[in-house]
């Protein structure tokens, strides 16, 4: 029987959680690096006991951390992460007079095919990649070079590249989105990059159909159908058809269309998982009701699941990394709330329980399938 292990990154350290394809037993591991913030972690998919974590801290700096054996141990691979010689470092040489520096990485999203191959996200925007399992990391200079840079602006969590999608028919073709700047698309491996926004619609900046600057919280893929997206953008929930050259908004009958979690079922690709919240100024549910959304027909037409989750009083918040899918043949949908839980979902969320209780505020949950 197939197992699952879910990994939490938190405001105060890791956690990883196992249980049988059964889902319903669930043991605890953690805090591993306490105190430390943990933006993201992520198991490679062709190596099950490979995981990499963002370990993030305003005071000492960024480290990458790997583990070989499923988190049971961690050797900080990314203690140079920007080639300046001091580990946790910051800064990254790029040929300027003066050294650019970035805050911390978001995002790391290991290669489809080769486990020492890893990209990431960081804070002011820009994508790097390493090929020796972290030890070594380059920027992907096309993106930072493309031209429209002037013109990315900071959302409220700063200026991020916070998503980043390999597409599973083209090992060229990799998508990103920064806040707030919008979502772009490589297809030549990131030797250049364009920007796929046309259709989003944004205020409160001076154009808002403009080419860039638009405030994208998230975006999800289902590997069978790589030319498909969904967004959940600052306000609207969107949908592409065409690999991102246009959108068209299917937020239908949601009662509210902000938020910054959104997914696809692993079966299901027109079967989509979003979490609306009140508002951009009140980051909690709508009436203290904690509601995920399921969409079974691609957008437009959503349906509130409520079953095991708190209906009222609540007002917490699901961050854009902190809901995942697994792969075994009733989908586990999973995600994590800034009050410390962690719920999961059996049935393709029909019900919920919650897994785990009183963690840290949650920044990212994934979901690694295992043998």
């Amino acid at each position: 029987m197939s197992k699952v292990r879910v990994l939490v990154g938190t405001r105060k350290g890791a956690f990883i959680l196992n249980s049988d394809g059964k889902r319903q037993q669930w043991d605890v591991s953690g805090p591993h690096f306490g105190g430390w913030e943990i933006y993201h972690m992520k198991g490679s998919p062709v190596d099950p006991n490979r995981i990499y974590a963002s370990q993030s801290s305003g005071w000492f700096g960024q480290l990458i951390q790997r583990s070989d054996d499923g988190g049971k141990t961690w050797e900080p691979v990314g203690n140079k992460f920007a080639y300046a010689g001091v580990p946790g470092t910051h800064q990254w040489y790029d040929g300027t007079p003066h050294p650019w520096e970035f805050k911390r990485v978001w995002h790391l999203e290991p290669s489809l095919h080769d486990p020492d191959t890893v990209y990431a996200g960081v804070e002011d925007a820009a994508i790097f990649r390493t090929t020796d399992g972290g030890k070594a990391w380059e920027e992907m200079p096309g993106l930072r070079g493309h031209g429209s840079g002037p013109h990315w602006q900071p959302g409220a969590g700063g200026m991020c590249l916070h998503t980043i999608l390999l597409d599973p028919s083209d090992p060229q073709r990799i998508f990103i989105a920064i806040s707030a700047a919008g979502a772009f698309r490589t297809d030549d491996g990131g030797a250049t990059w364009k920007p796929i926004n046309r259709g989003l619609h944004s205020q409160y900046i001076p154009d808002p159909n403009a080419e860039v600057g638009h405030c994208v919280h998230h975006i999800a893929m289902n590997p069978a159908r790589p030319g498909v997206l969904f967004m959940q953008k600052h306000w609207d929930v969107m949908r592409s058809d065409n690999a991102g050259d246009s959108w068209q908004e299917v937020s239908g009958n949601l009662p509210t269309d902000f938020g910054f979690a959104i997914d696809i079922h692993s079966h299901e690709p027109d079967t989509v998982y979003v979490v609306p919240i009140k508002s951009d100024s009140e980051h909690y549910p709508l009436e203290g009701k904690l509601r995920v959304f399921r969409s079974r027909t691609g957008g437009n037409e959503w349906e509130p699941l409520t079953k095991g989750l708190p209906q009222q009083n609540c007002y917490v918040n699901v961050l854009r990394d902190a809901m995942a899918v697994d792969s075994l043949d009733d989908c586990g949908v999973y995600f994590g709330t800034t009050g410390g839980q962690v719920y999961a979902s059996a049935d393709g969320g029909d019900s919920w329980n919650a897994i785990v209780h009183d963690l840290p505020a949650v920044l990212s949950v994934e979901v690694q399938t295992l043998p």
